[in-house]
């Protein structure tokens, strides 16, 4: 209650300025007027005016047997000549006082420039008015956010390069190596590997790169039907069996029997990414834990490694897009498969946290 008569308030703030602005005015031109009719008093020559009116109004015959008897007319002249300056006076005072009035808003047109020719750093600092206090913190939030978008945008890009660029300067090395010749049948077969595998490495950038596209367009969940989640997992840690068999990895699965009301392609992205994040950076023949389990209205998602683990910093941005704390790995992954993770899972509502230490493997855990 007082939080919304406090702003009914701030909402009166520019009304209630502007009106003291024009009674400001209004009073400033009258006592203009007032001290100069004073002025007038004490010189007498109000006191001449009066008299001679009155003696007309007296005696009307004047005005036409003496000529002389408008020798008033000079003063009225005076006093004609008087509401003038006032006038002058007041469109003066209102060009002053109205220069200073709309100084905040000219500070915010000459920002919101300085933002349409991408100085993002620009900020406003507007006090004493409510409005103008709220447009302040709504100009400031709208350059922060848009040097954030800038930030990421510039970001993605390099990123994006750098892991493109990588891979396509692969291939065309050891293509124009085999179009020279002179290796052995093993070395072309290396070769050709190698191409094969940095291929590989674009088409999954490529598809991983649209899968997040197209979820950081999404804002809702759509074609929701129920589903049996501990299937799915049991499902993908199948699929990519030859992965984690390739490693000697053991995979631990405690799954209690989970029915989600969800997008069943959606949701798969989580565990498929997360589980592949795990082989990537568990040591061979190391174990991987994997639990499922309901907690009231909320699913709770765990999957533990025993890899190299992370420090805060990397804690802090292992959801960023391309990012990669080691990147001694960088040719084993994109960096976008936990943006994906959390993209999805910020669909549903829900939250995606990591618990971590270096050297003592990382745990990502998943409530829904």
């Amino acid at each position: 209650m007082k939080k919304k008569q406090h702003e009914n308030s701030k909402r009166w703030g520019l009304t209630f300025s502007l009106m003291l602005f024009v009674f400001g005015v209004v009073m400033a031109a009258m006592l203009a007027a007032v001290t100069i009719v004073y002025i007038l008093y004490k010189v007498g020559l109000l006191n001449s005016l009066m008299e001679r009116i009155l003696e007309l109004k007296q005696n009307p015959a004047l005005m036409e047997c003496d000529p002389g008897s408008l020798s008033f007319l000079p003063v009225f002249a005076e006093l004609f000549g008087l509401m003038i300056f006032c006038g002058l006076l007041a469109l003066a005072l209102t060009w002053f006082f109205g220069k200073r009035a709309l100084n905040p808003l000219r500070k915010v047109i000459d920002a919101t420039h300085k933002v349409a020719n991408g100085d993002f750093s620009v900020r406003v600092e507007l006090k004493g008015i409510g409005e103008l206090e709220e447009l302040s913190r709504s100009f400031n939030k709208m350059a922060k956010e848009l040097s954030t978008i800038e930030t990421l945008r510039s970001d993605f890009i390099n990123a994006f390069s750098h892991q493109f660029k990588t891979p396509l300067m692969s291939v065309e090395g050891f293509a124009e190596l085999l179009k020279e010749g002179g290796q052995s049948p093993e070395e072309q077969q290396d070769y050709l590997d190698i191409i094969i595998e940095e291929s590989k490495r674009l088409t999954t950038l490529a598809t991983n790169t649209l899968t997040l596209s197209k979820y950081e367009h999404v804002e809702i969940v759509t074609d929701k039907a129920p589903f049996r989640l501990d299937e799915q997992v049991r499902q993908i840690v199948a699929l990519i069996a030859p992965q984690w068999m390739a490693k000697g990895l053991a995979i631990n699965v405690e799954l209690d029997e989970v029915t989600l009301n969800g997008n069943e392609e959606l949701t798969q992205q989580i565990w498929l990414n997360l589980l592949e994040n795990a082989i990537k950076f568990s040591p061979q023949g190391s174990t991987i834990q994997i639990r499922l389990n309901r907690q009231g209205k909320q699913v709770r998602f765990a999957i533990q490694d025993e890899g190299m683990g992370m420090d805060e910093q990397a804690q802090a941005h292992c959801f960023d897009k391309f990012y990669q704390a080691d990147t001694s790995r960088s040719n084993t992954g994109n960096g976008l498969g936990l943006a994906i993770v959390k993209r999805i899972v910020d669909l549903y509502g829900g939250s995606v946290e990591v618990q971590s230490e270096p050297n003592q493997g990382c745990t990502f855990i998943v409530i829904l």
